[in-house]
């Protein structure tokens, strides 16, 4: 997403690393660095994820819009597709041994072999595209509102919506989504904030608090908001990074 203004009260509240939303109903968590990773500062991170062990990630802007598969040693990608310049590439995941990646206002869904990057077909859509996930029977879309809508996989109609809600008020902004241990873990775009969500209800049931995850010396003019959540099913590790950070980590919650 380009920087927009957060103008309700409660996204002024995850911006400031405030206590008062955060402390009633929610519990709290702070993220521990367990292991830290090169990544490429050149992507826009949107979509990240792992698929049979590899890591996966989708990154943004017009004309450097990417699908690529990342070794996660070194950061570098060892296999990419470039999109149309005209494409702003958005959040993704995998299902069914096919990567499904959004677009921002392109109202399209690429489909992707994730063997060879070929593209098996597109979805179109209404709206925009910001975050996507999956709980293994359907995908699951964010579009920088307070509403995440679930979608058929094979013909990407809405089959269901939930609206997220923390402490009884509308969290708009989510952005990255990632599906750990059957909720819902999403990026508050703009700010340092992951929220976790029942999705059964919609309603925040967790913050994580990531702010100072990369440090200063590390950061330039270009570097972007804390954006990406993958979960590693091979070693149960959850990892992060940001749009344009240097560094990928693994992390843990305390």
């Amino acid at each position: 997403m380009i920087f927009k203004v957060l103008s309700t009260a409660l996204a002024a509240v995850l911006l400031a690393g405030g206590a008062d939303v955060f402390a009633q109903t929610p519990k709290r968590y702070t993220c521990k660095v367990e292991e830290t990773f090169r990544h490429d500062a050149g992507a826009y991170t949107q979509g990240l994820f792992f698929f049979k062990g590899k890591l996966y990630e989708s990154a943004g802007q017009y004309g450097e819009s990417t699908l690529r598969e990342v070794d996660l040693q070194s950061g570098v990608a060892t296999r990419r597709f470039q999109f149309d310049r005209r494409i702003f590439a958005e959040g993704a995941c995998v299902l069914n041994c096919r990567i499904y990646v959004l677009s921002w206002k392109e109202h399209t869904c690429f489909v992707f072999n994730p063997e060879n990057f070929n593209k098996l077909g597109s979805f179109r859509y209404n709206g925009e595209g910001w975050g996507l996930t999956t709980d293994g029977k359907s995908l699951i879309m964010s579009d920088g509102s307070n509403v995440i809508r679930y979608r058929d996989p094979k013909t990407f109609q809405v089959t269901k919506e939930i609206k997220v809600k923390i402490n009884g008020r509308d969290l708009e902004y989510l952005n990255e989504l990632e599906y750990i241990d059957g909720k819902i873990w999403a990026n508050v775009y703009g700010s340092d904030a992951i929220v976790i969500i029942d999705p059964a209800t919609g309603v925040v049931t967790a913050t994580v608090d990531c702010s100072g995850l990369l440090p200063a010396n590390l950061r330039k003019p270009s570097t972007d908001v804390f954006n990406g959540i993958a979960y590693n099913p091979a070693d149960g590790g959850i990892y992060v990074t940001g749009k344009y950070w240097p560094r990928l980590y693994r992390i843990s919650l305390k």
